[in-house]
């Protein structure tokens, strides 16, 4: 019987504001409360001592790329890498409640965009060896959007690493969807060569996987190809891959997930079955249930993870718990602290 997670109701809060807001109360909610993945509370994220996200690209570059909106929803040509400059939330308690308007992290500056064959190799090189939380954003987000996501979660669950981002070309819309899913999977090859390069440096660490929405779509079929194309060896340097309220024909995730072996133990199923995005999503498909609104025991049986977050939605779409709810949140840390034998 596969383990699960349960997310518990001590120390639930419930957060109906957006996702923004709840993340600059993270910094007060957020800290401890895990069983058996850290003995000590992390009181500060390494994105918070030094606010650097690497980012990887399938987008096409603003122009000026040092210049908003950075990257646009047009599709570039292969991959691009660039270090991005972050400002953190004013952790104050003016700071606080004034990022409840204003937003919290944001981004200072893109100072460089490399592009070609060697993007992969320099984000690789970038981590300088370290663990990466590499985040893959769902549909409809822009380049900053999802940057901002990045620079939540990281912060959020006081990850000691590196913090990365793999954005694909998001049109940025809700009437945009049949765009998006196809530039999602048009990025699966970059993906690969993303993974790839950061697997084969020799003094690498562990590479974790938190992908949303649409981006699980985009996640799970490049590991799919990843074990493929390399082998099972190829997977051996990812650690935690979660899928949080995933965007995939039940399906196409139950054939995907079998094609993994066993690297489906690696992944953690963050489920609702109250997501109004995903019962949309469902309609446009023709009916066809998400994975993420699947029951929690028929996920169960494909032999992967699952924290159902049901009875933690205080808004009306619950689509990013994991960004706005701070026990929800809790399930990344746990597999990451998991996956890194914590």
């Amino acid at each position: 019987m596969p383990q699960t997670i349960r997310p518990t109701r001590r120390g639930f809060v419930r957060l109906g504001g957006a996702s923004l807001a709840a993340a600059a109360l993270g910094g007060c909610f957020g800290e401890g409360g895990i069983t058996g993945a850290v003995s000590t509370p992390e009181r500060q994220s390494a994105l918070d001592v030094s606010p650097l996200l690497l980012v990887a690209t399938t987008r096409r570059a603003a122009e000026p790329p040092s210049r908003p909106p950075y990257f646009t929803d047009q599709r570039g040509r292969g991959l691009s890498f660039a270090a991005v400059r972050l400002v953190a939330p004013d952790r104050s308690l003016v700071g606080k409640v004034s990022a409840v308007v204003t937003g919290d992290w944001r981004i200072a500056s893109v100072p460089r965009v490399e592009a070609g064959p060697g993007a992969a190799a320099a984000f690789a090189e970038a981590a300088l060896g370290r663990d990466v939380l590499l985040y893959v954003h769902g549909y409809r987000q822009s380049f900053e959007s999802a940057a901002v996501s990045a620079a939540q979660l990281s912060d959020g669950i006081r990850f000691r690493g590196v913090s990365g981002l793999f954005t694909w070309p998001s049109a940025g819309s809700t009437f945009d969807y049949g765009y998006d899913r196809e530039s999602a999977l048009w990025s699966r090859d970059a993906l690969e060569d993303l993974l790839r390069a950061l697997a084969a440096a020799q003094s690498g660490g562990r590479i974790h996987v938190v992908a949303h929405s649409m981006g699980t779509l985009l996640t799970l079929e490049t590991l799919r190809m990843l074990r493929a194309d390399a082998g099972e060896a190829a997977l051996d340097r990812i650690g935690a891959v979660v899928l949080a309220a995933p965007d995939i024909d039940i399906d196409l995730f139950t054939s995907g997930v079998e094609r993994l072996g066993p690297a489906a133990r690696k992944i953690t199923v963050i489920s609702s079955t109250n997501d109004r995005a995903l019962e949309l999503s469902s309609t446009i498909a023709g009916g066809v249930l998400r994975a993420g609104a699947a029951d929690r025991s028929r996920l169960e049986a494909l032999g992967v993870r699952v924290a159902d977050a049901s009875e933690y939605g205080g808004g009306l779409i619950n689509h990013d718990l994991f960004l706005s709810n701070v026990e929800v949140q809790q399930v990344v840390k746990r597999a990451v602290a998991r996956a890194d034998g914590r």
